[in-house]
């Protein structure tokens, strides 16, 4: 197989991109070869996950940001983070030095193709959902079971905060299914 050019892979994510209906922003940087492409997938439980796609001269970086830094109880969602870590494909939990959860990944230039960029961006999709609530319950707990105690009392609706009732209603602290 002959080497592709970079262009070649900017230009397989972008018609990617633009195949899947999924909508984008694309800058480039003068005298930086490739581009970089801003994008947001839809979730049921993180209803929302932004997402960059840089392609470089070598590598496919991905970035998607999960959850801010946690409240409380650092060390158990980190430890959390990289159990989950040994069961991702193509992706990893990271922090940046603000304590901000990130899924991460470099991966060789040959993954910027259409097949490989559905798994990839389905394992960000799939990461980022189905461990939300998991992150939630680990790192604000106290300020879930204070937002709940305020709606209750003022019969605010508790719509948004269903997911956390069975823990809220038994008065314990939570226990992510992922740890059960």
């Amino acid at each position: 197989m002959s080497p592709h050019r970079t262009s070649d892979h900017v230009e397989t994510v972008r018609t990617y991109l633009a195949d899947n209906g999924i909508e984008h922003e694309e800058t480039t940087r003068e005298g930086v070869e490739g581009a970089s492409f801003s994008l947001t997938l839809p979730g049921e439980k993180k209803l929302q996950t932004p997402v960059r796609l840089d392609v470089g001269a070598h590598a496919l970086a991905v970035h998607a940001f999960v959850c801010r830094n946690p409240d409380e109880n650092h060390a158990r969602v980190h430890r959390w983070l990289l159990e989950r870590n040994l069961r991702m494909y193509a992706v990893s939990f990271a922090v940046d030095r603000h304590g901000d959860i990130y899924l991460e990944a470099r991966l060789p230039l040959a993954c910027a193709e259409p097949d490989e960029l559905d798994r990839i961006l389905g394992s960000v999709l799939a990461n980022a959902d189905e461990s939300f609530n998991a992150i939630l319950e680990l790192g604000f707990a106290s300020s879930i079971r204070k937002e709940w105690e305020w709606r209750i009392s003022r019969g605010e609706s508790t719509r948004n905060l269903e997911a956390f009732r069975g823990w809220l209603e038994a008065g314990n602290d939570p226990e992510p299914a992922a740890e059960r």
